[in-house]
């Protein structure tokens, strides 16, 4: 009779366990996917105004325009790998560097509000990307912990959950111009 007792507590323990270490799986996989969607709403706006920006440009230069124009055209946004999303924010970072070049060329075009208000729509747009970023990885490092440590490895494993890739970060970002630049010079 005791005997029986422990194996049923034993058998409701490691039943509550699966279940709350599920439940737990889940919710970081939710919370990776979520900023991960982010992200690429984040991307898509900042490319929306990094476009109005190249239009702007329009008036003043229009090989810069063409080229830049041929760069917007390349961004792949949609169901994006960790790595494709790092090529776009290069992409990003590339067309930004060349307008900060235009503008310094064109006075007139640095002093336009439209483009003034444009590039600190911009500079929020990065800052909202660089947050989801965080807050993907962040997600993705504890959903990994939770796959590879013991004994939640055994849950993830019997459920199929797997581990997930960070957002790398690139070194040639952080030497890029800042949008901030413009105004700065």
């Amino acid at each position: 009779m005791v005997a029986g007792i422990i194996i049923i507590a034993l058998l409701v323990i490691v039943f509550v366990y699966i279940f709350k270490t599920q439940r737990a799986l889940v919710a970081l996989e939710e919370k990776m996917k979520n900023a991960y969607g982010q992200i690429n709403v984040q991307q898509k706006s900042r490319w929306d105004a990094v476009t109005n920006l190249v239009e702007m440009t329009k008036q003043y230069t229009v090989h810069e325009h063409d080229t830049l124009v041929e760069v917007i055209s390349q961004r792949r946004i949609d169901n994006a790998t960790p790595e494709q999303i790092a090529d776009q924010d290069n992409a990003i970072q590339t067309v930004l560097s060349r307008l900060n070049a235009v503008a310094e060329a064109y006075p007139d075009l640095k002093a336009n509000q439209m483009f003034i208000d444009t590039m600190a729509g911009i500079r929020q747009y990065e800052e909202n990307v660089r947050v989801s970023r965080m807050v993907y990885n962040d997600a993705v490092t504890k959903l990994n912990m939770m796959v590879r440590q013991w004994p939640s490895s055994i849950v993830a494993s019997m459920l199929h959950f797997t581990t997930h890739e960070l957002l790398p970060e690139d070194a040639a970002r952080a030497e890029a111009p800042s949008v901030s630049d413009i105004f700065n010079k």
